[in-house]
């Protein structure tokens, strides 16, 4: 017999005495006949997992609700707690959009143009925005000379942050202001407000303005950027080509990219930001928008993306744990108080512009250094403290400097206004220190 050869898989009639074969008969009959007065075991198994599905379904509703009102839950990896919501994800998105854009505003700069008389300033765009008859994105398209605006004239975007004394307080970034006579905002209801500059700095690329707070309902509540994670959901909302108001989504890219940035606009790369990487949609208008999570919290304020033929999708904000200190200090005075050195440098080992072999030869260094910043300028705390044309720093406080970056780095991080700071340099070929005591200078 074969291992399956039984009456319940086999095909085979088997070759047994009548007797058998007719008590066989007879044992099957009975087991047809009580299959047909009762349900089959596939029958029975099949109603069970039925009504325990039903069952299990049943309870789970009642005890969790609506996915919308089921509570986040964590899970933790690598000891670290991790936030994880459910619920349907796109009301989510709706909901924080709802939340946070009343916050957003779209920001107008003007050059050579009076102020807005204050009285004239309660202006209301119309609620449904119709575009020129015969629009066409085409390459010869000018938003500005479409809409009204100026080449003078550039668009950006704000998030209220604060009401204070009859006044409200906006984000923006420096590269929106900068240059500008005049500032007006506009209202997520399409109201226009003249705006006044209260501060900005060109570091950290953030400017701060007011309005009248008369209207403003909401502002925005900041979140805390340091938690953000890789893959997670976030929102974009600003002003791009002045269509106010736009929301993108997308997801954090990377979250602590370093950007080289000219700060002088003049090709040299001179500082670098630490920015959160996204591949939402941003377009030009959005700089100064809110970079927002599926909590409807501000955690970064866009500022720039990278533009190029066959790139998308790589737009940057400046996370908003490094502003806090820096909007609360152009609060108070307007700019930011730095150290100043006083001297204008050339890196020794530039790549791009290398020190030509007579040059190195009039600076008498020893061969092994082939790193450290040349004074081209000194000028006040330096040249007091006796700093001179081709002096080569190479350390400050015992730090190894490099390059103008590095100096320029640990002089903003590192140091105070007022503190002392130990320069280590060769002059003439001899290694030689200092100490220069740092004043304070306003941003040009």
């Amino acid at each position: 017999m074969g291992l399956f050869d039984d009456d319940f898989y086999s095909t085979k009639v088997s070759r047994r005495s009548k007797n058998a074969s007719e008590d066989r008969s007879e044992r099957v009959k009975w087991r047809s006949s009580r299959r047909r007065r009762g349900l089959t075991t596939f029958q029975i198994s099949a109603i069970s997992s039925v009504c325990s599905a039903l069952i299990a379904v049943m309870l789970f509703s009642l005890i969790s609700g609506s996915p919308a009102d089921r509570p986040a839950v964590t899970y933790v990896n690598g000891g670290q707690q991790v936030a994880q919501f459910e619920g349907d994800p796109y009301e989510r998105l709706a909901n924080a959009a709802a939340k946070v854009r009343p916050a957003v505003v779209s920001v107008l700069t003007h050059k050579n143009r009076p102020p807005v008389e204050e009285e004239d300033s309660s202006t209301l765009l119309p609620e449904e925005f119709e575009l020129p008859e015969g629009f066409d994105f085409g390459e010869d398209f000018d938003f500005g000379e479409e809409f009204g605006l100026s080449e003078e004239d550039a668009l950006g975007s704000g998030v209220i942050f604060k009401k204070l004394e009859g006044k409200a307080y906006i984000i923006t970034n420096n590269h929106v202001v900068e240059g500008a006579d005049t500032y007006e905002v506009v209202t997520v209801n399409g109201e226009i407000k003249p705006a006044t500059l209260v501060g900005t700095d060109r570091v950290s690329d953030i400017a701060v303005l007011s309005i009248d707070a008369k209207g403003i309902d909401e502002i925005a509540e900041f979140g805390d950027s340091s938690k953000v994670r890789l893959g997670e959901t976030v929102i974009a909302i600003g002003n791009p080509l002045g269509l106010g108001g736009t929301l993108t989504s997308g997801v954090v890219s990377y979250t602590n990219r370093v950007i080289p940035v000219s700060l002088n606009q003049d090709g040299i790369y001179d500082w670098e930001a630490t920015v959160i990487q996204t591949d939402a949609a941003i377009n030009e208008g959005n700089s100064g928008g809110a970079l927002v999570d599926l909590n409807g919290r501000v955690i970064g304020i866009n500022t720039m993306k990278i533009a190029d033929t066959g790139v998308e999708g790589l737009g940057f904000a400046i996370p908003v744990n490094d502003i806090t200190e820096v909007v609360t200090e152009l609060m108070l005075k307007g700019y930011i108080a730095r150290p100043y050195l006083g001297v204008y440098t050339v890196d020794l080992g530039n790549p791009y512009a290398p020190l030509s072999k007579k040059e190195r030869e009039n600076l008498k260094l020893p061969k092994g250094v082939t790193e450290g910043v040349v004074i081209l300028d000194a000028l006040g705390p330096a040249k007091e403290a006796g700093l001179k044309l081709n002096d080569v720093i190479v350390k400050l406080d015992g730090k190894p400097i490099n390059t103008t970056l590095e100096l320029r780095k640990h002089l903003y991080r590192e140091t105070k206004v007022g503190s002392s700071m130990t320069v280590t340099f060769y002059r003439e070929g001899v290694l030689q220190s200092l100490k220069v005591k740092l004043e304070e200078k306003k941003e040009d």
